[in-house]
């Protein structure tokens, strides 16, 4: 016996939780429709609100209403909690699986309630689908976001819950398990306390996941055009001064590509700027499968783009561009004209680089286009 009143933390769980689902809510109704699963978060917390209150009624109500329905909709909030994360992380559900694991458990349960009386069993298939879920949860994090702040929180806070359930499992074969939920041995009422603590510090885990995913979305806005995916142009130009610097610092060539699409003007008058618009996207896309990871593409406005080669000397820089040129004459649609330069001295500038550039361009364009000349 403990001095904690099991219904109490129940009622405490279930209105931080209730707090939590309308938290998950308003970031659904307010974040990018991008960011996914965040309605079901929402959802789960609310089922698990439904569940603790009506768990709270056992003895009160008829056991359909107080033990059968609490125990789907506590099975159900961890499974729709963990088809939230599938799909936060882009991850297609299969709930057949789960639904007839699920099911089979509410089954069995429904058999140990009413036709075998059974509290310990029942306790032990909800135990198990909930570990199965925890781990399933736990794993995705694990290969999806580990390395991020609120990765590794959630991690932490499913590893304790796991690790709770499975003391509470390992503890319904030693020790008398009562006949419900509101048991107050020691046992049962440490499991509910500890889970009770797990269930804001989790659904927290998931806004600050969302919130970073939010800030990530941001940053990629601020920093990439909209159309082609391509750096901005401010961005590049920051990206440059710390190559430059970089370069410099080390004693180390890099190069830089300006790149105009020829005669794209003409595709616009002639064709509709849908069509130029699908002409850039598949230039970006062309251009990136000749490019190494560290190497930087960004629009710099109109047809007009810039690529960051690090640590490239001018002849290999050569090789590359040329590389984009053959590809881009290769396919239907308008070629390109590229100038090349590299950095020269550790006076430098971006604007020097550019205009370095931007005169090799214009040479190539002067010269019959479709053609690359180094500055």
């Amino acid at each position: 016996m403990t001095g904690i009143d099991p219904r109490t933390v129940l009622l405490l769980t279930g209105a931080l939780g209730g707090f939590m689902a309308v938290v998950l809510y308003m970031l659904r109704r307010n974040y990018p429709p991008a960011i996914k699963g965040i309605g079901e978060w929402a959802l789960s917390m609310a089922l698990g609100l439904v569940a603790g209150l009506l768990f709270t009624a056992v003895g009160k109500i008829p056991v359909l209403l107080s033990v059968t329905l609490p125990t789907i909709a506590y099975l159900a909030a961890a499974y729709i909690s963990f088809m939230g994360t599938q799909r936060f992380f882009g991850v297609v559900p299969k709930p057949l699986p789960w639904v007839i694991w699920i099911g089979l458990a509410v089954l069995g349960s429904t058999w140990f309630l009413f036709v075998d009386p059974s509290y310990s069993s029942r306790l032990r298939l909800n135990l198990v689908v909930m570990v199965s879920l925890f781990v399933a949860q736990g794993s995705l994090i694990f290969q999806r976001s580990r390395h991020s702040y609120a990765g590794r929180i959630a991690l932490i806070v499913l590893t304790i819950a796991t690790g709770i359930h499975l003391m509470r499992l390992v503890s319904t074969f030693f020790y008398p398990v009562g006949s419900n939920v509101m048991d107050p041995s020691i046992p049962s009422v440490v499991y509910i306390t500890v889970y009770s603590f797990l269930v804001p510090i989790g659904a927290i885990s998931q806004v600050i996941m969302a919130t970073e995913r939010l800030r990530t979305e941001l940053e990629h806005v601020a920093t990439h055009d909209s159309l082609t995916d391509a750096y901005t142009r401010r961005y590049m130009n920051e990206a440059c001064q710390r190559e430059l610097e970089r370069s410099a610092r080390h004693g180390r060539e890099m190069s830089l590509m300006l790149l105009d699409i020829d005669h794209f003007k003409s595709v616009n008058d002639t064709l509709g700027h849908q069509a130029g618009d699908r002409i850039l996207t598949e230039f970006v896309a062309g251009i990136r499968t000749q490019l190494r990871s560290a190497d930087l593409l960004g629009r710099f406005g109109g047809e007009e783009f810039v690529v960051i080669l690090p640590e490239t000397s001018p002849e290999v820089a050569m090789v590359v561009a040329e590389r984009i040129r053959s590809t881009m004459a290769d396919r239907a649609g308008p070629t390109v004209s590229i100038g090349i330069t590299t950095n020269q001295s550790g006076g430098d500038t971006v604007d020097s680089l550019l205009a370095r550039a931007d005169a090799a361009m214009y040479r190539a364009k002067a010269n019959g286009r479709n053609r690359v000349e180094v500055a």
